[in-house]
């Protein structure tokens, strides 16, 4: 991995064998991103899981590339078990209780902790 640093925001960007995936400490927790983004790899991962088409996806994410999004799905099968982690990790239910929050019977999400 090599790193570059923006001038504009000073974060450090460490390349992937993904010419068009990166991952920045600070962006996203430093999950891999289509870089010149903030779209993570894992979301174009459940699309293409879905079965969305590259142009299903970019019909979602039109400033990407069909190109990033090519390499965004070469990467989750190059890194399946990471990524289907980080899919899991960002599921609702194991997101709101990280938070102090929790979801309603109608699906509205309410803090735990009145001070917020």
């Amino acid at each position: 991995m090599s790193a570059i640093v923006s001038p504009q925001t000073a974060l450090e960007e460490h390349r992937t064998e993904h010419p068009h995936i990166v991952q920045i400490e600070n962006v996203l927790g430093g999950a891999p991103i289509v870089r010149g983004s903030r779209i993570a790899v894992r979301l174009i991962a459940q699309m293409y899981r879905g079965g969305d088409s590259v142009d299903d996806i970019l019909k979602t994410y039109p400033h990407l590339s069909a190109t990033s999004v090519h390499d965004a799905i070469s990467y989750y099968l190059d890194h399946r078990a990471e990524i289907e982690q980080e899919i899991l990790a960002n599921r609702i239910e194991n997101l709101l209780p990280k938070s102090g929050a929790q979801m309603d019977e109608r699906g509205f999400i309410t803090y735990l902790d009145s001070t917020l």
